[in-house]
């Protein structure tokens, strides 16, 4: 397990010390470091039991009684394993795709450092190594945004910078919150005992977390740096971004945030679901007005996350259920749609919808491919994103009838993700072909079709066979669920 943590952060140290004129060779050594980390991450599962697998538990500042604790569970192992398929795509990717102004070398050493601090967080078992490594993704994602980014990088990267400190601040006070009232920073412990914080004290923190998280997830109204820094970022920074970034806030939340105060959780649940089926009306809207490409995926993952979080919020064995797979469907079509959208732009040399039509016409391929990935994330049965969004409308229900009212709700906007991508195909794919040329081959790359493939695949077989997560996930799932006492 250490290997999957440690090899990342030499790779990171190697790329950057990387002689100048051997750019080819530090790209193929990047395919190779994601490659072997992903078959690592796959290991993982060998000797999984029912809590957690694969502990490693040492004193790391014994006056604080901070210890270097990691370890796997089914809520973390999918994410991990997640995390390494998607960095070892991007990599392949950049072998034909390498964005401007070039040095892959440095993009790669800043994406093994941000791979680093991915997998520590979702390794994590302290609430101040956790701390420690979510902060560790910070300025490696700022650089690749605001070096490799598009002409508005920089203000983009800044407004990244700015939100995601601010929610930093918020963690900080969070876990020493949850630490000194808990008298231990360890995650096992906080769900394995009661908490002996009073109900105000936990609502305190708990709301403390739910903020700094909702930042990252992100969550309506905190969620204005996003679209900015997607359409900003190059494709494999949009890539990393909406499939694994964005699934730490919801980690942490489920993580950190139930088990540090079960009772806030469960005082501030309502809240917290009006706020989640908000960003999914609010988001369904504004992309059935939006008419720039990259900005309307954006503004889709907002309500995708929404799903994610109505389903936390319910505290419910279904509605938990259905935010980890949520989270891992999200991942998986969305980290497509930036994939497919990057090969738009390139192509077309534009985002713009009225510009774009006929795709399917000139090629099948993109089109096609960019109507399955449309299709899955609306939520079609038989993909991925059908399980996590129907499921967190079913937790809703048996709840409250309040949960009753905003899973109704939730459903509704489940309708707006339909109308807007139908909206997107049918300006983008079909129809007559657009004032923009494409300028590039038709059908994809060696290196596109290596990205792609492996996405198609998992979509389809998560979206026929959930029960391959849901099976990993159903034991914490409950052991949480008896924390929070529903």
């Amino acid at each position: 397990m250490l290997a999957v943590l440690v090899l990342p952060a030499l790779g990171a140290v190697a790329l950057a010390l990387w002689p100048a004129r051997a750019d080819r060779a530090a790209q193929w050594f990047a395919v190779g470091l994601t490659g072997v980390l992903f078959l690592l991450t796959l290991t993982l599962l060998n000797g999984r039991t029912r809590g957690i697998w694969h502990q490693f538990d040492v004193a790391w500042i014994p006056s604080l009684d901070v210890r270097l604790h990691l370890g796997v569970d089914g809520i973390s192992w999918p994410l991990i394993a997640l995390t390494g398929l998607i960095f070892l795509l991007c990599a392949l990717y950049s072998l034909r795709h390498t964005p401007n102004p070039g040095n892959p070398r440095k993009l790669f050493a800043l994406l093994s450092a941000l791979e680093c601090g991915v997998f520590g967080v979702f390794m994590a078992l302290d609430a101040v190594v956790f701390f420690v490594f979510f902060e560790v993704t910070l300025l490696p994602m700022f650089a690749v945004i605001a070096i490799w980014g598009g002409p508005g990088r920089r203000a983009a990267a800044r407004q990244f910078l700015l939100y995601t400190l601010f929610g930093s601040v918020l963690l900080l006070v969070g876990v020493i919150a949850a630490t000194v009232g808990r008298g231990s920073s360890d995650l096992v412990a906080w769900t394995a005992s009661a908490s002996p914080m009073s109900e105000r004290g936990q609502i305190a923190v708990f709301v403390l977390l739910l903020i700094a998280f909702a930042v990252k997830s992100p969550l309506w109204p905190l969620h204005s740096w996003l679209p900015d820094a997607h359409t900003e970022a190059p494709t494999v920074g949009s890539v990393v971004l909406a499939a694994v970034l964005l699934k730490m806030g919801t980690y942490g939340l489920i993580r950190v945030g139930l088990t540090a105060a079960p009772e806030g959780a469960r005082a501030v649940a309502p809240a917290l679901g009006v706020l989640a089926v908000a960003a999914i009306v609010v988001a369904g809207l504004v992309c059935l007005a939006m008419g720039e490409l990259k900005r309307l995926i954006a503004y889709s993952s907002v309500g995708h996350m929404g799903f994610v979080l109505l389903g936390v919020a319910t505290l419910s064995t279904p509605g938990l259920q259905a935010a980890l797979f949520g989270n891992v469907a999200h991942g998986v079509l969305t980290g497509l749609l930036f994939f497919l959208v990057g090969a738009v732009k390139d192509r077309y040399g534009t985002g713009d919808l009225d510009r774009l039509g006929g795709i399917a016409t000139v090629s099948p391929w993109l089109g096609g491919l960019l109507g399955f990935a449309a299709v899955g994330s609306l939520g079609l049965p038989g993909l991925a994103g059908f399980w996590g969004e129907a499921f967190a409308v079913v937790g809703a229900f048996g709840v409250s009838p309040w949960f009753e009212v905003l899973g109704v709700v939730a459903a509704v906007g489940a309708a707006l993700a339909a109308a807007y991508f139908l909206r997107l195909l049918r300006r983008t794919t079909v129809g007559p072909l657009g004032s923009a040329v494409m300028s590039g081959a038709p059908r994809p790359d060696a290196a596109e079709l290596a990205a792609w493939g492996p996405l198609v695949a998992l979509a389809l077989v998560l979206g026929l066979a959930p029960d391959l997560l849901l099976s990993l996930t159903a034991g914490p799932v409950e052991a949480l669920v008896a924390v929070v006492g529903r």
